[in-house]
């Protein structure tokens, strides 16, 4: 048909199919140009292997750290027997707490208060100051102590949410509802890992039972399932079923990788779905952990005084291994290491427990901070140590027999960091003469998280991920770089 020949309907019905086709069709239009785009470069004989997910990413800025050892102390430490030394609390101990104090206070298990009023609760342990900083430390933590000048102390420090498992996944996704992505994720998915040969976000744990929340804690979310943590053992295979099993000789589990990897390139090149991307970079990075794996966590090629440093016992999952691990991790390039060792949750009894969970962490924990010095890494590596909130000036007395404990406070508890980027010696926060409020610099929670990835060079308002329609970041609408903690 010829234009002269048209009719003024024909004209309209081609108009209204060409609306119809590049308003509606668009997706396939786009995968007609891909496809051309795939086929041109495989006939030109170009590598088509998908994109790594951990690819190393460009920062935002000059990064002062490469990596992040974050040292999680699931339960919540009681910080006025740790570091926030409070001789007006240990004068006042068994007097009701004032309601000038309480008010407006919000505390876990508050129908406790109902039955008897609370009393004030001062620490039974001793506090000297060490080093140059003069930070007060306890007498539970003597090595900890001893590296009192490579710390900075943060006190006062606010969180939103007074019971473990939403306060646990605030202090990792930044959110008290689970499903968002963990900082780990956030961090990989923003600048990816520099190691080959190891997962770029790997989770390590120990202690009588695993954090409350689990799994969700160390989750990608709803970023990639690339992004999410790897948990890793301290002992056999890194990851169970790693090995090859016994009579699979090698060619034989060579072809069959490979014809899983070319089923799903194909189905790759169909769907461009990232989590088939996910699934082949996972079955090229076991097989590569193969070799990597059980050197990893070989501890047999460390010194004698190495190990003795940390107080580790190769082949045990012990927290004192896991600090160990992680630095061998960051040492081969692994971008965030995460450490949870539980059994800080202290409201029956805040003496021989919190006494034998600090004998646990406290040498392990300064071994740590000294070994990165010693292998040049702790410039490039910042270490944080904490738990989700801290715990309340009143004693709690749950089983009777003159033993007490402490209840959960979210408004003033302490954690510490060492490391590049971080001033050592510096003390931020202060808390009010009974350890209720912070009564100097406000720090929270998200401003921890966007000094974090300021360090790693990543602007945290930028790191975003758009879902079910709203671009979401980890510091949600907030937080703030805390300038005077940096270099």
């Amino acid at each position: 048909m010829t234009p002269e020949d048209m009719k003024p309907e024909d004209i309209l019905l081609l108009g209204e199919t060409r609306r119809h086709f590049f308003n509606r069709c668009r997706f396939g239009l786009g995968q007609i140009a891909l496809a051309s785009l795939l086929n041109e470069r495989k006939l030109f004989g170009a590598d088509t292997k998908p994109v790594n997910p951990m690819a190393p990413k460009p920062p935002n800025f000059r990064p002062k750290i490469k990596n992040v050892i974050f040292l999680f102390m699931a339960g919540a430490p009681s910080q006025l027997d740790l570091f926030d030394y409070k001789p007006k609390l240990k004068e006042f101990t068994g007097q009701v707490a004032p309601d000038s104090i309480m008010k407006g206070k919000r505390f876990a298990f508050m129908d406790t208060f109902t039955k008897d009023p609370p009393k004030l609760l001062g620490t039974q342990r001793e506090f000297k100051q060490y080093g140059k900083s003069g930070f007060y430390i306890s007498s539970l933590l003597p090595n900890i102590a001893a590296i009192a000048d490579d710390l900075s102390m943060l006190h006062g420090i606010s969180t939103e949410n007074f019971n473990h498992a939403p306060a646990k996944c605030f202090m990792n996704t930044g959110s008290i509802r689970f499903g968002r992505p963990s900082i780990g994720s956030w961090v990989t998915y923003g600048i990816g890992s520099e190691s080959q040969e190891l997962p770029g976000f790997v989770v390590l744990q120990s202690g009588p039972r695993g954090p409350r929340g689990g799994a969700a804690l160390w989750s990608s979310g709803f970023l990639p399932t690339a992004y999410q943590g790897v948990p890793f053992r301290s002992g056999g295979d890194p990851i169970l079923d790693l090995s090859t099993p016994e009579g699979i000789p090698a060619p034989s589990q060579q072809a069959t990788l490979a014809a899983v990897r070319d089923l799903d390139q194909i189905k790759l090149d169909q769907t461009q779905d990232s989590e088939i991307s996910t699934r082949i970079a996972a079955y090229e990075m076991a097989y590569r952990m193969q070799t990597s794996g059980p050197e990893l966590i070989d501890f047999t090629r460390e010194s004698k005084d190495t190990l003795e440093m940390y107080g580790a016992e190769p082949g045990k999952a012990t927290y004192a291994n896991n600090c160990l691990l992680a630095a061998r991790l960051v040492e081969r390039g692994v971008r965030f290491v995460q450490l949870y060792h539980t059994d800080w949750d202290h409201h029956a009894d805040i003496g021989q427990p919190l006494d034998q969970v600090c004998k646990e962490v406290d040498q392990p924990t300064a071994a740590l901070i000294r070994d990165l010095k010693r292998r040049g890494l702790l410039e490039e590596t910042l270490v944080i140590w904490g738990g989700e909130f801290g715990r309340t000036p009143m004693g709690e007395g749950r089983d009777g027999g003159g033993k007490f404990g402490r209840n959960h406070h979210i408004d003033a508890f302490t954690m510490f960091m060492a490391g590049g980027g971080i001033r050592p010696g510096t003390q931020l926060g202060v808390t009010d003469e009974l350890g209720f409020s912070n009564v100097g610099d406000q720090i929270d929670v998200h401003d921890i998280h966007a000094t974090v990835l300021h360090l790693l060079g990543i602007e945290h308002t930028k790191l975003t991920f758009t879902f079910q329609g709203r671009p979401f970041r980890l510091t949600d609408v907030s937080g703030r770089v805390i300038d005077k903690l940096l270099v």
